[in-house]
């Protein structure tokens, strides 16, 4: 456990000679810009609801950000050991592979939810801005930003195991980002968007999967559903990385 952390603190201290800030600000940023702006109360007697702000914040910021942000965290991590020898001189550390291995993925699990926890101050903060209805429900913007943090981790499991072992900075993001693209057309499938990874982190935010409001496609697996979905995503991507690394030649 010692070794985990402090391999995790290395991590750390080299995200932070990066400019990783920068990238954990854009999606909550663009969120406010989106909430301030968006017109939610036409055709509508009352005002503007928690449930509406977070519908309509959450939607670029789950359809496109969340997944792109967890493709660029798994290759940002992997960068400097591609070069100049990185893994050997890493893992010629009395280290095993498999505790370097999860402290990575660790990392992008605290980015993602430092992401997750700036897009909540922002959510509040235009909440508060144009005076959101009735007390704020912290249930259910707690399960939807869990929600989405947890359905991005099958996703950064499977970022991960292609950056350790593509050399290339700039491959496994071109391939990530095709793949968020298809989001919207995917989600309009019942049969597979709930098994497509890169749609799962908008399918769990989404107040569709926990109001219970008129849904199509995607949106109309159960939450507790697309839960157990994600797990095995999880499982399933996590042990295939870690199986490859172990056995990575450095």
């Amino acid at each position: 456990m010692r070794t985990f952390m402090r391999i995790l603190s290395a991590e750390q201290i080299k995200m932070s000679r990066s400019y990783i800030w920068v990238l954990l600000l854009v999606s909550p940023a663009i969120s406010v810009v989106i909430g301030a702006l968006a017109d939610v109360t036409e055709g509508t007697t009352g005002g503007i609801t928690w449930q509406i702000l977070l519908g309509v914040m959450a939607m670029a910021h789950s359809m496109l950000f969340l997944p792109v942000l967890s493709g660029i965290f798994a290759a940002l991590i992997c960068r400097s050991e591609h070069s100049d020898g990185g893994w050997k001189q890493l893992l010629a550390l009395p280290v095993t592979r498999g505790t370097v291995y999860l402290a990575k993925f660790a990392m992008i699990m605290l980015l993602l939810a430092a992401v997750q926890l700036l897009f909540l101050g922002a959510l509040l903060g235009v909440g508060l801005f144009r005076g959101a209805e009735g007390a704020v429900p912290w249930g259910k913007l707690a399960a939807s930003l869990f929600g989405g943090w947890f359905a991005c981790l099958p996703l950064a499991a499977l970022q991960l195991a292609v950056s350790q072992r593509w050399t290339s900075f700039g491959a496994p993001l071109a391939l990530n980002v095709s793949l968020t693209i298809p989001n919207m057309l995917v989600a309009n499938s019942a049969d597979y968007g709930p098994y497509y990874p890169w749609l799962q982190p908008m399918l769990a935010m989404s107040p569709m999967s926990y109001y219970g409001d008129e849904t199509f496609g995607a949106f109309n697996l159960p939450l507790a559903s697309l839960m157990i979905v994600v797990t095995g995503s999880l499982v399933l991507f996590l042990a295939a990385g870690f199986i490859s690394f172990r056995r990575k030649a450095v």
